[in-house]
């Protein structure tokens, strides 16, 4: 990680990306959305590729490994949220053209994510049994997670840190190289499988231990690829490294950081809660939503991966006090996200028939689905404008703003309307709140992100004034 004084001081001279700040904001946030749509797409098939070659060991293996998710989720939770921090704080110190803090912050994120996932090994292998038999795990399977979390939870630092280098990355405006990395890493990950898991040539054949190591040794592998990029490297610097500089640096990155995990967790509990208000209404119902669900999730893709790029353009401009840059990039993506998924939601009706026919057999699963592809894709846009404006507050340096705006669309609307609807219409009225909630916490989104930047503006103007 770190330079020699030649190549810091040669770093120092480098120009920095400019086109965050200079070019035009569509076209720069279009090349920027590109690489990371490819590189979502390989991260979905990552878990996927797992639970196909799992599921070839048995329902036991299978079973084992599901119990899994919730505390895997939780470790990328964190490191969603170090990277979302990590990104913030980069990217402005960018703006302000401050290269060398650039150069501190970026190297104390990445010795914080290495300490964080020492740490969680630590904790992991210390608290593995009593913690899955708190989470309903039997005898029957504990071997089975021991095998994978056992592996799993040693190669935990490798699962954080590579996050945290992309974040570097993404804040300078490069998205190509975290998005061909993750698109690498799942692709190795699939061939490991296949040789760890069951065996070929002098590979031994580890069921779901050689999951774990798959997938450890992927991460690993994008981890050692990201210290060859020349532009990552030029921003790690371990000489300049005190106790006091190390501190102040974890304590502006986790300002942002620890609210942005705790955020993320929330999408996925407000999930359960709905999906235990559809569980009220029978199997058929569970069934016909989990299939919408999925849709949904590529639906969305595009928004998610606008979620990445627009905050590194966010606050590098707020650095360099590009104000009414920042206010049309945030607007501009808006009014983008809801004729998107107005497109989506009118693609998808299209599809209908084709979609209904082609994942049930018709009947009141078929029923179900139908309703959900009517009215829960009709609230995406709206729903893309709450996570838009999610991630501009962080990018902002506001994480407080973008929990409460989340606690807001989750608990307050989601969640209560999602259950009101169930007792008043079934499954159609559960999807009919969900698109009201949507909608209701988009308006609150757009009219509490203009408010905040109207002020900004206000304040900008006072100075010059």
């Amino acid at each position: 990680m770190s330079t020699s004084p030649s190549s810091a001081e040669g770093s120092s001279r480098r120009p920095m990306r400019r086109e965050l700040l200079e070019g035009p904001i569509a076209l720069t946030l279009l090349r920027k959305c590109l690489p990371v749509v490819g590189g979502m797409i390989a991260m979905m098939s990552f878990n996927l590729v797992d639970t196909w070659f799992i599921a070839r060991l048995g329902p036991a293996p299978l079973a084992a490994v599901s119990f899994t998710f919730p505390v895997v989720f939780a470790v990328i939770s964190l490191a969603i949220g170090l990277g979302i921090g990590t990104s913030a704080v980069v990217a402005r110190r960018l703006g302000q053209g401050d290269i060398e803090t650039v150069r501190r912050r970026a190297t104390d994120a990445a010795l914080l994510a290495l300490a964080v996932g020492v740490l969680l090994s630590v904790l992991g292998l210390a608290t593995l049994e009593p913690l899955f038999r708190l989470l309903g795990a039997d005898a029957e399977l504990m071997p089975h997670i021991h095998d994978y979390m056992g592996i799993w939870y040693l190669g935990a630092a490798v699962v954080i840190v590579p996050r945290v280098l992309n974040s570097v990355l993404r804040a300078q405006g490069n998205t190509l190289i975290p998005g061909l990395m993750m698109a690498l890493a799942a692709l190795l990950n699939g061939l490991l499988d296949w040789l760890l898991i069951f065996g070929a040539g002098p590979f031994p054949a580890l069921g779901v231990q050689g999951a774990a190591l798959a997938t450890v040794l992927s991460w690993a592998a994008m981890t050692a690829a990201l210290f060859w990029q020349r532009e990552l490297r030029d921003c790690l610097d371990l000489r300049r490294l005190t106790p006091g500089g190390l501190i102040a640096s974890w304590r502006e990155l986790s300002r942002i950081a620890v609210p942005a995990a705790i955020t993320s967790v929330f999408t996925p509990l407000a999930l359960a809660l709905v999906t235990r208000i559809v569980a009220g209404h029978g199997h058929h119902a569970v069934a016909g939503y989990g299939v919408g669900t999925r849709i949904e999730a590529i639906a969305q893709i595009g928004v998610l991966a606008l979620s990445m790029t627009l905050p590194p353009l966010v606050s590098q401009n707020v650095g360099a006090g590009q104000h009414e840059r920042v206010r049309r990039a945030i607007f501009g993506c808006f009014v983008f996200v809801l004729l998107w998924q107005l497109g989506v939601w009118l693609m998808l009706q299209l599809l209908a028939p084709w979609l209904v026919a082609g994942y049930t057999a018709g009947g009141e699963m078929g029923e179900v689905l139908r309703h959900f592809l009517w009215w829960v894709p009709l609230g995406l846009g709206a729903q893309g404008v709450v996570i838009l404006a999610v991630s501009s507050f962080n990018a902002l340096h506001e994480p407080s703003r973008a929990m409460r705006l989340s606690v807001i669309r989750l608990f307050l609307l989601t969640v209560p309307l999602a259950w009101l609807g169930g007792i008043v219409g079934g499954p159609r009225g559960i999807f009919i709140g969900l698109f009201l909630a949507n909608v209701l916490v988009g308006l609150v989104a757009w009219r509490t992100l203009r408010r905040r930047l109207d002020a900004m503006r206000a304040v900008e103007a006072e100075l010059k004034g």
